[in-house]
C-alpha cells in the first residue's frame, strides 16, 4: 500500500503545483429558486478559498400563493414558531438558510441579503429554514453575485486569502506529514495525525470545510426508546459480528445496520456528505487529476476491501477534509443482509474512523491506523444521517455475543460497548 499512496500523494502535489499557472476565473452571477418542497437545493457553485459570495433573496413575483402564508427570505412571523427541530432553530422559521457541502458545517443565515466569505472548498447549498410540513407557499428566488478569488472584483481583505494552490500545497504537507510518520517512526502516527488535525482546524477559521476531527463533533444522537421489533431483533442477531479480510482474518466488528432500499440509502448518504470511495488505486490517480484540475477536491481515496457473508462490500463511504484523507478520514462499508424487513431491505455496516498509519502486522508494511473507540464512528454515522433530516428513528441494540475488545485484520486494537445501531431512514 505504501508504493501507492506514495504515488497519489506525488500526483497531488503536482496538480498543486500546476494549479497555480491557471487563469482566474472572473465574476458572475448564478440564480436559483428555492422551494419549501424540497430539503436542501444545490446551487451547483463549487466554491474555492477567498470567493466571495453576493446573495440576495426575495419571493417569487410569477406565482400564485392561495391561500396561507407566502414563503419570506426573511422567515414568517406570527403563527409561524421556531421549533428546536429545525435545521437552524436559532433563526427564524421559513427564513433562506445556507450550508457548505460539507458535514459538521452549521447552516447559515441568508435571509434577504448577506455576504459570505469562503476560507476552504466547499459547494453550496441552499434552503428554507423549515422541518415537516411546509409552513408556507410559493418559492424564493436567490440571485448569488459569484466574486472568485484573487479577481479584480476582489476586496483588499480578500486578496489576503490562500490562493487555491497554496492551500492544496498546505493540505497535502499536512497529508504528508502523517504518511511519513506511519513509514517511518511507527510510534508516532496517532500523535502526528492529532497535530495534523489541530493544524487542519486552524486553517478554517471562517466558512469552510471542517477537518475530519471536527466531524467527529457531530450533534449528539437522538434516540429512540422503544423497542426493536422482535423479529428484526431476531434477524439482527443471525448477522456476523465481524468482518474478515481476504485470508480469513477477522476484522472490524459490524456496528450498525440501515433500513430502506438501496436507492433510499445512496440518496440519504448523499445528503449527509458521505462520498462513495474510488474501487483502485489507479481510478483513484485519475480522479485526483480530473478533480484537481477542475478545481474540485478529491474526497473518494480508495478503500481496502473486506468481507461478509462471503463477499466483498457493496459500497465503500467515506467523509473527510480534502486531501488530508490521505491519511484522516472517517469510512465505513456496508453489505446487503439476507433478509428483509417489512419489505425493505435492511444494509448492514462496518464503521471506523482512520487517524494516521501505522504498522500492517500480516507483513510489516504500512497501513491506516484506526481509532479504537469505534463507538464514535457507529454515533457519527447516524448522527450525519439523523442532521441531513434523513431518519424516521435510531435505536440502539444489544445483539447476542457481542463484540467488546477485538483487534481488526491489520493488527489494531479496538473497543466498543457492543450495541448495534439500527437506522431506519424516512
Amino acid at each position: 500500500m505504501n508504493r501507492q499512496f506514495i504515488l497519489l500523494l506525488a500526483t497531488l502535489v503536482f496538480c498543486a503545483s500546476q494549479l497555480g499557472a491557471q487563469v482566474i476565473s472572473t465574476a458572475h452571477d448564478v440564480t436559483v429558486q428555492v422551494s419549501p418542497a424540497q430539503l436542501w437545493t444545490d446551487s451547483g457553485l463549487d466554491l474555492q478559498s477567498g470567493d466571495v459570495l453576493d446573495i440576495s433573496a426575495a419571493a417569487s413575483s410569477d406565482q400564485q400563493v392561495s391561500g396561507g402564508l407566502a414563503c419570506d427570505p426573511k422567515g414568517g412571523t406570527g403563527s409561524v414558531a421556531q421549533t428546536a427541530d429545525l435545521p437552524m432553530p436559532t433563526a427564524p422559521a421559513g427564513a433562506l438558510i445556507a450550508r457548505l457541502h460539507a458535514h459538521g458545517a452549521a447552516p447559515l443565515l441568508v435571509g434577504a441579503n448577506t455576504e459570505l466569505h469562503i476560507s476552504a472548498p466547499s459547494h453550496l447549498m441552499l434552503a428554507m429554514n423549515i422541518s415537516g410540513t411546509p409552513p408556507c407557499q410559493g418559492k424564493i428566488v436567490v440571485k448569488i453575485h459569484v466574486i472568485p478569488a484573487g479577481s479584480d472584483a476582489t476586496s483588499a481583505t480578500d486578496s489576503q486569502e490562500k490562493p487555491r494552490a497554496q492551500q492544496l500545497k498546505s493540505q497535502l504537507a499536512t497529508a504528508a506529514q502523517v504518511f511519513m510518520s506511519g513509514q517511518f517512526g511507527m510510534g508516532k502516527s496517532e500523535s502526528t495525525s492529532n497535530a495534523t488535525n489541530e493544524a487542519s482546524s486552524s486553517e478554517s477559521t471562517s466558512v469552510g470545510t471542517p477537518s475530519a476531527d471536527s466531524s467527529a463533533a457531530a450533534a449528539p444522537l437522538k434516540v429512540s426508546d422503544a423497542p426493536l421489533d422482535a423479529d428484526l431483533r431476531k434477524s439482527i442477531d443471525t448477522l456476523p459480528r465481524r468482518v474478515n479480510d481476504q485470508f480469513q482474518n477477522l476484522g472490524d466488528t459490524v456496528n450498525f445496520v440501515i433500513v430502506g432500499n438501496q436507492k433510499d440509502v445512496q440518496a440519504a448518504l448523499e445528503a449527509a456528505t458521505w462520498h462513495v470511495a474510488d474501487t483502485s488505486n489507479q481510478n483513484a490517480v485519475l480522479n485526483a487529476l480530473m478533480e484537481t484540475y477542475e478545481k474540485k477536491d478529491y474526497l473518494a481515496m480508495p478503500m481496502s476491501t473486506l468481507y461478509l457473508f462471503g463477499r466483498r462490500q457493496d459500497f465503500g463511504y467515506e467523509m473527510a477534509e480534502p486531501i488530508a484523507m490521505v491519511a484522516s478520514r472517517h469510512h465505513f462499508r456496508i453489505w446487503k443482509a439476507p433478509f428483509t424487513w417489512k419489505g425493505s431491505e435492511v444494509w448492514c455496516g462496518a464503521g471506523t474512523r482512520d487517524i494516521g498509519f501505522a504498522k500492517d502486522k500480516r507483513n510489516n508494511s504500512v497501513t491506516h491506523k484506526i481509532d479504537p473507540a469505534v463507538d464514535g464512528e457507529r454515533d457519527n454515522i447516524g448522527s450525519s444521517l439523523q442532521k441531513a433530516n434523513k431518519t424516521k428513528t435510531v435505536s440502539y441494540y444489544l445483539p447476542l455475543n457481542p463484540v467488546q475488545d477485538a483487534r481488526n485484520a491489520t493488527g489494531d486494537g479496538y473497543h466498543s460497548d457492543g450495541k448495534l445501531l439500527v437506522i431506519f431512514l424516512q
